[in-house]
């Protein structure tokens, strides 16, 4: 328990564990649209994914490499 005062005012604060307190309700993804992007973050996730695929494919051909694949 937190107490706080303020103008001579005592209000308790009560600490509920999530495992105690009454389920919340959720939402439901079906219902949800797409969610809306800024031109600065689909360059960042396009960015993201090209490195990726990238990098996969440097992986992909070390391991190749060191097969003796390319000899």
């Amino acid at each position: 328990m937190a107490i706080a005062m303020k103008n001579n005012e005592i209000r308790n604060y009560y600490v509920i564990h999530p495992l105690d307190d009454e389920p919340e309700e959720k939402l439901n993804p079906d219902t949800l649209g797409p969610m809306a992007m800024t031109r600065s973050v689909r360059l960042s996730l396009t960015a993201l994914r090209v490195y990726l695929i990238v990098m996969v494919l440097l992986a992909l051909y070390r391991v190749l490499t060191m097969a003796g694949a390319f000899a």
